[in-house]
């Protein structure tokens, strides 16, 4: 595999690009969406809330099919369901239309990311927390990308950056479907047989929860910051900049900065600093309506919340050597079912106020304040 490791880690790259794309696409478009159909906060919620079962759904499903059938099939299968997401969404008829399909994308996305890091996983064995976070900058990447392109070259026309995004997927699928990748590192009687053990470790279900509330921070920025800035009196195009410049810029230095501490400093140690860090820039950010105070707080709350996935995946990786994609899926999964949770809390809140945004968001604080609680945990379960 050793020849073959420039071409796996250009696709779990590009991939790892497309999803950081398409989790910064709802709350990009979310705005237009919701002037064009008359969506309430609530709404965006439920749509919110679809997608996110669509990531629990396809993330808990596709651990099993990549240790049976190899990352490609995965990664093929989910960005086929992005493109053709993504080349229908502009056609949607209405609310429910939108709801279906944004669980698609949801799904799509949810393979798509098992799938990358699975394989990253798998290529960076021996510095698999480097590998990770380097891997990852590019979902920052991907999600300074869509609302720069949005605010600066389609000048907010979603249609068009729909129909972009579409084809870079399809650019994609074909690097994938190139790509000579690893064999499948279990079989499914293999699986049944393991099942108890991995299961009945507790250290999967810590760091699912850990996932399970960052997920839930991370992703209400990305959805509800753009329409949390416009409520405060921000233009649009200025808060979809403070998103990209701000949010994915500092989750993309970050990870770079992580992959550096990484060399010499035990993961968890990373996670705790970084839920640390999260619990402070977040809670001050929703203080602020002056612009400028929060473009800065944005990108302090992206370079704190950089390390955070990549690493407890890493962690997650070293922890379970054999079926490490259904340990990842198991443990992806608890993160999207943070964001189905916290998207429907978000968006019950806020009810059918915009001004309520606000409020709705202080579950991200308190969220970090619980994944602080959890890291002491995990070090002191490894003393």
């Amino acid at each position: 595999m050793k020849g073959n490791e420039p071409l796996l880690i250009l696709a779990a790259v590009v991939a790892i690009f497309v999803y950081g794309m398409i989790a910064a696409m709802l709350g990009t478009i979310l705005p237009d969406l919701s002037s064009r159909f008359q969506l309430t906060p609530k709404q965006n919620g439920t749509i919110a809330f679809a997608q996110a079962v669509g990531l629990m759904v396809a993330s808990l499903a596709v651990g099993p099919l990549l240790d049976d059938f190899g990352k490609k099939v995965g990664l093929i299968l989910g960005l086929s369901l992005i493109a053709v997401v993504l080349f229908a969404l502009p056609r949607s008829a209405g609310f429910r239309s939108i709801v279906f399909l944004l669980f698609l994308l949801g799904m799509g996305g949810g393979i798509v990311v098992t799938g990358a890091n699975a394989l990253t996983s798998d290529v960076g064995e021996a510095h698999r927390g480097i590998a990770l976070n380097l891997v990852n900058i590019f979902f920052g990447l991907g999600g300074l990308a869509t609302p720069f392109i949005s605010a600066n070259l389609f000048k907010r026309n979603w249609v068009r950056l729909c129909y972009t995004v579409a084809g870079l997927t399809v650019v994609t699928l074909a690097i994938q479907a190139a790509a000579h990748m690893p064999p499948p590192t279990g079989a499914g009687r293999f699986i049944f047989a393991d099942a108890g053990p991995v299961l009945g470790r507790p250290i999967l279900f810590i760091l699912g929860f850990l996932l399970f509330l960052y997920v839930g921070c991370e992703v209400g920025i990305w959805n509800w910051l753009v329409r949390h800035l416009i409520a405060q009196g921000i233009p649009e195009s200025r808060a979809l900049n403070v998103l990209s410049l701000g949010f994915a810029l500092g989750l993309l230095i970050g990870r770079v900065g992580a992959s550096l501490v990484l060399i010499s400093a035990p993961p968890v140690y990373i996670t705790l600093a970084a839920s640390v860090a999260m619990a402070v820039t977040t809670f001050l950010l929703l203080r602020t309506s002056n612009p400028t105070v929060a473009a800065v707080l944005v990108f302090l709350a992206g370079l704190s919340m950089a390390p955070v996935f990549p690493t407890t995946l890493a962690i997650v990786g070293d922890a379970f050597p054999r079926m490490t994609g259904t340990a990842i899926g198991i443990v992806i999964t608890c993160g999207w079912a943070g964001l189905a949770v916290s998207s429907h809390i978000i968006g019950a809140i806020a009810g059918s106020d915009p001004k309520r945004i606000r409020k709705a968001l202080l579950v991200i604080p308190a969220s970090s304040v619980l994944m602080i609680l959890l890291n002491v945990g995990i070090l002191a379960m490894a003393r």
